[in-house]
């Protein structure tokens, strides 16, 4: 019982002093033929293991799409808005839910036929902490603050995203998840957390931060929006520059400019900040060095985002498509995306997770099955099967069903709801 009892302050520690998105290996996103063209070394690695020249496990059907083949797809209907909420489909994804429904906050948008678009919700504006969802705003403030600066200049806000480098510094520390970084000169793949000194630019750095949802790679991005915001067109400055601007200013301006990377677009893209907002660091020194706010998120403003990002809508159709692009699941998939059904889908996914424990009789804390908080969030775009999108639509949801393992009931929610999409829109015959 002694020892259950430190596992179990061990967790809650680890756990509450972290947002934590699953275990060590987690799904990658972007297209596997992007390399040359991004910079992206761990897609050369993909690739390969695809193609049966190194080994590995290969990619799901729906994982194969190229780099232009994954697209917006709404663009012709911008104006398009959240539809009224639809009893009759909300009653067939509530029902899904079980006995525990009132544990779960939930948003399904079907675009299958995108002349009818059906909107179902519960507990559509229950705020819990995002998790690492919250990396969607922080690639978000990246693209709002790129734009700004190149407002007509694509090629240069290409050149800013993949040519910049980010070497790791201590606003990586800490955190536990792996990233695959391709070492170009000896054709290896390392494959650890991030660690002070280790190089990226600043594309690979949202993709590690979305792909594998380091909290390091948040980190650095972080610093360097507002290193992008603060130093504008002269972007990116030297590394002596860098530590000068956050040794030399003020806590207060620096959490100003926090606000103003992060928090500023959200309104700026017609979200509402009193329903979604990451407002810190995801890094233990990062939050040291610059004092940020609480973090929420609703399944109803969440569904808004995406809604917007499938439009073009978040600040721009590049920005939209990129950010597309890295949300790709191109890998091992996990929670939501994992489950068997969405195997030919694409899957465009971020997921995170807060969870807490404490002493309990016959209780053994485990990941993802806290009995203090058991927060699960899942963002998706699902188009099945990849190529021909029968069914498209997208799901927002965000649980904290206590002492259950919440990434195998968002695996299993996955499945259920993707089983009642096919059935809603069924084959053509021919």
């Amino acid at each position: 019982m002694q020892t259950s009892t430190r596992l179990a302050s061990r967790l809650m520690a680890f756990s509450l002093g972290a947002l934590t998105l699953g275990s060590t290996t987690l799904g990658l996103a972007y297209p596997l033929d992007s390399y040359e063209v991004t910079g992206i070394g761990r897609l050369e690695e993909a690739r390969r293991v695809q193609a049966g020249e190194l080994p590995g496990t290969k990619q799901p059907a729906g994982g194969l799409l190229t780099r232009n083949e994954v697209d917006l797809r709404l663009t012709a209907q911008r104006d398009l808005e959240l539809p009224l909420i639809d009893p009759q489909f909300t009653r067939q994804i509530v029902g899904l839910l079980g006995g525990y429904a009132d544990r779960y906050a939930i948003a399904v948008l079907d675009l299958s036929d995108p002349t009818a678009p059906r909107y179902a919700e519960h507990q559509g504006n229950v705020s819990h902490n995002p998790g690492s969802v919250g990396k969607l705003l922080v690639a978000l403030g990246i693209f709002q603050a790129l734009a700004d600066l190149y407002p007509t200049d694509l090629e240069k806000r290409w050149q800013v995203l993949k040519d910049s480098p980010v070497i790791a510094d201590e606003f990586v520390i800490s955190d536990s998840h792996t990233v695959r970084r391709w070492d170009r000169a000896t054709e290896r793949l390392i494959r650890r957390p991030l660690q002070p000194g280790d190089p990226g630019t600043l594309l690979e750095n949202l993709d590690w931060m979305l792909s594998a949802s380091s909290n390091s790679a948040a980190g650095s991005v972080m610093k360097h929006g507002m290193l992008l915001k603060a130093f504008g067109t002269r972007y990116p400055v030297s590394d002596a520059e860098g530590k000068a601007y956050f040794r030399e200013h003020l806590k207060s301006e620096l959490s100003a400019v926090l606000a103003d990377f992060v928090e500023a677009p959200v309104t700026r893209n017609g979200l509402d900040l009193t329903q979604l907002r990451q407002g810190s660091f995801f890094t233990r020194v990062g939050k040291q060095k610059v004092q940020g706010k609480n973090s929420y998120a609703t399944a109803r403003e969440l569904m808004k985002f995406m809604l917007r990002l499938e439009q073009g809508r978040l600040v721009d159709e590049f920005s939209s498509r990129e950010l597309k692009r890295l949300l790709y699941s191109t890998e091992r998939r996990i929670r939501y995306a994992s489950a068997p059904a969405l195997f030919d889908s694409a899957v465009y996914f971020k997921s995170g997770s807060l969870f807490g424990c404490q002493p309990e009789p016959d209780f053994v804390c485990r990941a993802y099955q806290g009995n203090v908080r058991n927060f699960m969030n899942s963002t998706a775009i699902i188009e099945g099967p990849a190529k021909e999108r029968r069914v498209h639509y997208i799901v927002t949801l965000m649980s904290n069903v206590l002492r259950r393992n919440s990434a195998a009931d968002h695996q299993s929610l996955a499945a259920k709801i993707h089983r009642l999409m096919l059935a809603d829109h069924p084959a053509k015959v021919e």
